[in-house]
């Protein structure tokens, strides 16, 4: 399962995402690879971290250095 959600999202880089542009996520790592890092490491529970921090991803956002966390949460991770 963790293989063809992470197939899923390397597709979106490589067909939607690399048509952009420019720049669209507000976050380092982009949403897509913090999705995949937390498809990596937590699985199923990866995906539900990933959705969350693309719901985050708006215009009111603050953005920056945000890093898929050692445990789960749906919350931002509080690295400066």
């Amino acid at each position: 399962m963790k293989r063809l959600l992470s197939s899923l999202v390397r597709l979106y880089q490589r067909t939607i995402s690399a048509r952009r542009p420019y720049r669209v996520c507000r976050f380092e790592p982009t949403c897509s690879q913090y999705m995949l890092e937390a498809i990596e490491k937590f699985g199923l529970k990866g995906v539900l971290m990933g959705i969350a921090r693309i719901l985050r991803c708006q215009p009111f956002a603050r953005g920056g250095y945000d890093p898929v966390p050692d445990h789960f949460t749906l919350l931002r991770s509080q690295h400066k």
